[in-house]
């Protein structure tokens, strides 16, 4: 049986920051968005479809956990949820806080420029604030 892994990319340009029942929870390293990835622990799997129906139910649970925990800590006007995975095939899920005015509102965050890489002093404040949110 293949091992889950994550893909080099995923890896490359997002930090893990906590395992769900099901999903890596992930920090895309880019600082015009509050940026979560989630990532089923699932070995190679691609569409939402690949997962069992335990599991679909439960990234769905997962997801809507960390889009209403991240609108909790941001305050953003909208919560953005997509599995697009035309680059990087494995399953991931992106959930994106906007807020009217950010970068490229109201249009999406996907091909908009260079990732603006966090600072460490911002990223590990940010970090530390979503894993107080999880604990609670």
């Amino acid at each position: 049986m293949q091992a889950f892994q994550v893909d080099e990319r995923l890896d490359r340009d997002s930090q893990l920051l906590l395992d769900l029942a099901l999903c890596q929870v992930r920090l895309m390293n880019d600082a015009r968005w509050p940026w979560l990835i989630l990532v089923p622990r699932r070995p190679a799997v691609c569409e939402l479809f690949d997962l069992s129906a335990e599991d679909q139910q439960l990234a769905a649970a997962e997801a809507n956990r960390v889009a209403a925990l991240l609108k909790g800590l941001t305050g953003a006007d909208k919560i953005n949820v997509a599995a697009i995975g035309n680059i990087v095939r494995q399953l991931h899920i992106h959930v994106v806080a906007r807020s009217e005015g950010d970068p490229n509102w109201p249009r999406p965050v996907w091909g908009f420029g260079t990732a603006e890489p966090y600072g460490a002093p911002e990223r590990d404040a940010f970090i530390t604030r979503i894993r107080k949110a999880f604990s609670r």
